[in-house]
């Protein structure tokens, strides 16, 4: 375990900085519930059941992932269609109706973990550099970063939907660690991905922090093994 401050920290934001546990299974639970008041016959738990079902076949390919993150809204509406049309319910604009409320929902709920601007600040006062490496488009992500005003913190932000690519593609990795002018022996990635945010950077040599916020332990079927596991970003304060 590393114990000196690295010269340099590559960080991710959703689910790192930004909290969104929680509040997504209980955004799709209401919107569930209000489609069911709302239609004769939708059965509130059924639909809530198939949408968790698509929604994790749906978001295990890396492929569909990619094109899914490019517009979530989209992605939501696809989501949403496929379980409804299980159910017997296709057609119409249920789904999409369905689909906005949950992420407006999601949107309105986000918050940043607790003690997250104390930390990043307590490392910029130790001289610790800070770039910010995160999936998703331009303008959702600088959405976020403006709306919880994190900008002044990172030396160099770094945008799947700016940079051309994303997580997990080394190309990503190299150019944060040039936009923060350290090596990967001088650097440590902190996030909650265990392939994006640890293995990848492993890879090409980084120290690396897996934020484990579900305080759920690494799985047991898991081959990549972080250097070290904080259940929350002021952990490492």
């Amino acid at each position: 375990m590393a114990t000196a401050d690295p010269r340099a920290m590559l960080l991710d934001l959703d689910d790192t900085i930004i909290n969104y546990g929680g509040n997504t299974d209980a955004a799709w639970r209401t919107v569930c519930d209000d489609a069911a008041h709302a239609v004769d016959g939708l059965d509130a738990a059924a639909l809530l059941a198939e949408i968790h079902r698509v929604r994790t076949w749906y978001w295990s390919d890396p492929d569909r992932h990619r094109e899914g993150r490019a517009d979530l809204r989209a992605a939501s509406r696809r989501i949403v269609e496929q379980a409804l049309r299980h159910l017997g319910y296709a057609g119409g604009d249920l789904a999409p109706r369905i689909a906005e409320a949950y992420r407006d929902r999601r949107e309105a709920a986000m918050q940043l973990f607790p003690g997250a601007l104390e930390t990043l600040q307590r490392w910029r006062n130790r001289g610790i550099t800070l770039g910010l490496v995160t999936n998703g488009t331009g303008a959702d992500q600088r959405a976020k970063i403006e709306r919880f005003a994190l900008a002044p913190y990172f030396e160099h932000i770094l945008i799947e939907g700016e940079f051309g690519c994303g997580k997990p593609d080394a190309r990503v990795y190299r150019a944060a660690l040039d936009g923060v002018r350290a090596t990967p022996a001088q650097t440590w990635f902190v996030g909650d991905n265990l392939e994006w945010d640890i293995a990848a950077p492993q890879r090409l040599g980084l120290f690396t922090v897996w934020v484990d916020n579900a305080r759920s332990g690494l799985p047991a079927e898991a081959a990549v093994r972080p250097h070290r596991i904080v259940n929350a970003l002021a952990e490492l304060s």
